[in-house]
């Protein structure tokens, strides 16, 4: 059955997956104080025992005071933080699955939760950002110093070294959706005259010097999966890259720097990157980088992830026809599920059995329990 491709074991990148279903990164703010609490495990666990491959954390905060803007969100530092993820590692090992911490810095970025983008009436003391410009022309921070950006590069490589530790399968840096990483890939953003800015190649360099740090506090073997995206919260419409040589030139240094897997996020995962072919986001960057790729972007669903409003399963079921076609043509390797992962912690084990149209609808209600 073509539902199959998505069952079959992956091995390539460092992983060795069971299956090419993967758990999207979802910002829950469960946490209090930043502590992931046996609550958290037991929601990662539940996900692991109902077959997915490979779980993806929501985004946890680098050990840096600038990193975070949320406190009931998770870090991924502190003794008492990290025997939280312990037991995290525990449970979803312990049910048979495969899991790996998104390592975050929001940069000048809103809040997880938050509805509308920071203002300039709020307070950006102890946010940090290339250029200080929060929006496309309007600064309202100083750039980062180079003893900064040390210290944050250097804060990566101890939070993988930490992830190594605690017995995690690898672990993702979130350079998408205009936090910290992608405020460095985007011109609108990066203005520095640098090393750490000038042209999209050399806007590149502190997410490569960030990969490098980590690949030396953990050694050749260890999976870095590198998240990224056109889109921004701050302007859905964004394009860094429009067309497929800019996208093989900016692919070329992540991958030298040692980017083990590309996690390539669109608003809505069936939609062609460029014009005259099919591939989307992760299809390019699967051709062009040569390494593995995972896909994303409202699997399942009738609308995107902005218009967080309630799913029609019926409706959905027309984009999960064309995931499967996608895949058995070999466009990506894997498919990361968000809402519908909440709804329905057993979405792969459903799917597995032809299932899909007993999902239970996303709504945002939801996002407000444990499920």
């Amino acid at each position: 059955m073509l539902r199959d491709v998505l069952f079959r074991p992956f091995n390539a990148g460092g992983l060795s997956l069971a299956n090419r279903v993967v758990m999207a990164p979802m910002t829950r703010c469960f946490s209090p104080h930043g502590v992931p609490g046996e609550n958290v495990a037991a929601y990662y666990r539940r996900r692991a025992e109902n077959g997915v491959g490979l779980i993806l954390t929501e985004g946890t905060w680098i050990p840096h005071p600038s990193a975070s803007n949320e406190e009931t969100a998770p870090r991924f530092y502190g003794q008492d933080a990290l025997a939280g993820w312990a037991r995290v590692v525990k449970e979803v090992h312990e049910a048979g699955g495969k899991i790996a911490p998104q390592l975050w810095h929001v940069g000048l970025s809103p809040k997880p939760k938050a509805e509308v983008y920071k203002d300039e009436t709020d307070d950006h003391t102890q946010s940090v950002s290339p250029s200080g410009y929060i929006t496309p022309g309007a600064k309202v921070a100083e750039p980062m110093t180079d003893l900064q950006i040390a210290a944050i590069i250097g804060a990566y490589a101890e939070a993988a070294a930490s992830a190594q530790r605690l017995g995690f399968d690898g672990v993702e840096i979130h350079g998408a959706h205009g936090y910290l990483i992608d405020q460095f890939f985007w011109g609108e953003t990066n203005k520095r005259t640098d090393s750490f800015g000038g042209d999209l190649i050399a806007r590149t360099r502190f997410a490569c010097e960030i990969v490098r740090a980590m690949r030396n506090s953990v050694g050749p073997d260890f999976p870095i999966i590198l998240r990224y995206s056109q889109w921004k919260l701050i302007d859905y419409a964004a394009r860094m890259i429009d067309n497929p040589a800019t996208l093989e030139r900016f692919l070329a240094p992540l991958v030298d720097a040692g980017v083990d897997v590309f996690h390539c996020s669109q608003r809505r995962f069936w939609e062609p990157e460029f014009a005259d072919s099919a591939l989307n986001l992760a299809g390019w960057t699967k051709k062009l980088s040569g390494k593995p790729v995972i896909s994303v972007g409202s699997v399942g669903l009738d609308t995107d992830l902005l218009g967080m409003g309630g799913e029609d399963v019926a409706a959905g079921s027309a984009s999960f026809d064309k995931l499967l076609v996608m895949m058995e043509r070999g466009d990506f390797d894997m498919i990361a599920i968000g809402r519908a992962l909440i709804a329905n912690p057993d979405w792969a084990d459903r799917v597995r059995r032809g299932e899909e149209r007993s999902l239970k609808a996303f709504s945002p209600e939801q996002l407000a329990e444990l499920i």
